[in-house]
């Protein structure tokens, strides 16, 4: 048994808490992440962050980690498509605009449990319809919330971002690292 749990089966998740040195088993929670639109996408982002969380079975001294992304641009939430052309359609809606991607992230630790939402600021440069579709068939938005992975191909399209890098790939490594030294989950190392 480690002493940490991700309650996320996202390889991006995985190798960014692996960032951290710390000993941890992947379970990934098996819940409804249907967001309430009538509700702030801040706060539902931290809701399913928390559901999934508790939803993972977990042992006495384990702390669970459990995070939720999500990309909103004119106040529409854009989850992960489920086809190459709904890739395409968040692409052009993202396309020379601004738009926030929301990572909520739960800890739940011996010491106690918080959850929170990191927000970042992302501006895409206007894309070709060409440029849109070589990306949506190379089949890499297919897992990503908005469509993209900052950390691959999508890397042409960002003009400008304010906030975490990470946060965009999943996890915000910075907050969670304080909030599990501040949980006691672990020592502050750094």
């Amino acid at each position: 048994m480690k002493p940490f749990i991700l309650a996320s089966g996202s390889p991006r998740r995985r190798e960014l808490l692996a960032l951290m040195h710390i000993p941890f088993d992947v379970c990934p929670a098996d819940v409804d992440e249907t967001m309430d639109p009538g509700k702030p996408p801040f706060a539902e982002v931290a809701r399913v962050s928390r559901c999934k969380a508790e939803a993972v079975p977990r042992e006495p001294g384990q702390t669970v980690i459990a995070a939720d992304t999500i990309v909103v641009c004119q106040g529409r939430v854009l989850g992960k498509p489920h086809s190459p052309e709904e890739a395409r359609q968040m692409l052009r809606m993202l396309s020379g605009r601004d738009h926030q991607v929301m990572t909520g992230c739960t800890v739940l630790a011996p010491g106690g449990c918080e959850t929170f939402t990191e927000v970042t600021q992302l501006h895409f440069r206007p894309l070709t319809e060409e440029e849109i579709g070589a990306y949506a068939d190379s089949g890499e938005p297919m897992d990503k919330a908005g469509g993209y992975g900052i950390q691959g191909g999508a890397a042409l399209f960002c003009r400008g971002m304010t906030g975490d890098y990470y946060n965009v790939m999943g996890l915000p490594v910075c907050r969670l690292y304080e909030t599990l030294v501040k949980l006691g989950a672990m020592e502050d190392t750094v």
